[in-house]
């Protein structure tokens, strides 16, 4: 080890018992008053210890910038602009909004999500709603993110107060909220970034509100019902609506001189269980005419598609993520099943068996839809168009992919996850509207 490295360790553990050498690891002097930007330095240096897993920087650091009562207002301006920088290197690495707070809620608590959600309100205030992506103030609203606060003083204080929290407990929050945003590695960037205009032509074409509210029932009804044939039945009719939807809009944009361009989107997905829970995700997206691609690391999937075919899968798959859980649950809990039926290799192999067989389904439904359509051959060739269109657009974001397997371990986990599935009555479809 150098004499530079020794030097900061040692500076380190001084500055862990209380001195003044913490200050002097970030450059600023421990006889004069630091500035903002010094302190908004010194702030993500924190935050960057606190992400390489030194849960007592935070606490620390915090404890001496809010026991120097003369630098207050400092502080708040330097947690103010560290929070606005890190932010803004997050989106420009293309997190939206709505994956910062799912990637914080693994990994702080609320005061530092809440942080975080007004420091994206803050960012993006200023900004147009012209020159914003839909997506963008559609998720703001979704997690109700608004500059709630006066303009006459600084935003830390304001929010410490709303939130009853020392100053030491509100910048330990501020510092661990930062290094969340630290780790966050770069993804694609799927949405355009706030300030850039959109495009004129760019439209956007969205499932039609009567037709979401019809798949919405239907699908309420599916996780309200405690009978498997019903809920998969009712899954089933929801698909094929959304199905008949996609297909008859094809055709109109294909007389359109305006292409539906494909879109992208990301979902997240809760533990455990995250790689069989993808390949639902998967299926329902491949019989919505999509692609889509996981994120191991971080539990999300992206999926690429048109916009209508994203809303269908956003609605399916969330609904089958709850159906395939509840019948995993139930079937483990048959007094016919022995402790095998509890155990993690019996569930993972379920929900990946189930999502296998539900994925056979979907597309055979899929194909009956197309032949049973007014024009299947017109529709073919178009549908043949949208393909390459996907298939582009997600070679351009994910230009090197690679596949991988999942494990299974449980033969009886697997059977009972197809016939789980195998419940399903697809053939029980009539005309759409009638």
């Amino acid at each position: 080890m150098g004499k530079p490295n020794r030097k900061h360790r040692a500076a380190k553990r001084r500055a862990g018992q209380g001195g003044a050498d913490f200050w002097a690891i970030h450059g600023v002097s421990g006889t004069a008053q630091p500035t903002v930007e010094q302190i908004a330095n010194a702030i993500m240096a924190a935050a960057g210890e606190t992400a390489q897993g030194d849960s007592t920087v935070a606490n620390r650091f915090a404890a001496q910038l809010a026991g120097v009562d003369a630098i207050v207002s400092a502080v708040e301006l330097g947690a103010h602009s560290a929070g606005r920088h890190l932010i803004a290197r997050a989106f420009q690495n293309g997190w939206l909004p709505a994956d910062v707070v799912r990637a914080a809620h693994r990994r702080v608590d609320t005061f530092a999500v809440s942080f975080l959600t007004d420091v994206m309100a803050a960012y993006l205030a200023p900004f147009a709603p012209a020159t914003v992506d839909e997506t963008w103030l559609a998720q703001l609203r979704e997690l109700a993110a608004d500059t709630w606060w006066s303009d006459s003083a600084p935003h830390l204080g304001q929010w410490a107060a709303k939130h009853m929290l020392t100053s030491t407990e509100a910048l330990t929050a501020v510092i661990e909220a930062l290094a969340v945003l630290i780790v966050l590695p770069k993804l694609e960037l799927i949405t355009p970034l706030p300030g850039t205009a959109r495009p004129q032509a760019e439209v956007r074409h969205h499932v039609d509100e009567k037709v979401l509210g019809r798949v919405r029932g239907l699908l309420a009804k599916a996780e309200s019902t405690s009978y498997p044939d019903e809920a998969e039945a009712l899954s089933a009719k929801a698909q094929e609506l959304m199905t008949k939807y996609a297909l008859d809009r094809v055709l109109v944009d294909a007389d359109s001189s305006v292409a539906d361009l494909p879109g992208a989107r990301r979902i997240w997905l809760e533990t455990p269980y995250l790689d069989a829970k993808a390949l639902l995700i998967d299926v329902v997206t491949q019989a919505n005419r999509g692609r889509a691609i996981f994120a191991s690391e971080w539990g999300f999937v992206t999926v690429v598609g048109d916009e209508a075919d994203l809303d269908a899968v956003e609605l399916l798959s969330t609904s089958l993520l709850v159906q395939a859980t509840r019948a995993m649950i139930a079937s483990g809990n048959r007094e016919t099943r022995g402790d095998e039926a509890r155990s993690r290799a019996f569930r993972k192999a379920f929900l990946v068996s189930y999502a296998t067989r539900i994925g056979e389904r979907l597309a055979a439904a899929t194909a009956t839809t197309i032949a049973e359509s007014a024009e299947p051959q017109r529709l073919l060739p178009v549908l043949a168009s949208h393909q390459i269109a996907v298939d582009a657009a997600f070679d351009t974001l994910f230009p090197r992919t690679r596949s991988r397997g999942v494990t299974i371990r449980s033969a009886e986990g697997w059977d009972a996850g197809r016939t789980a599935a195998d419940r399903a009555r697809l053939e029980a479809r009539r005309p759409l509207g009638k």
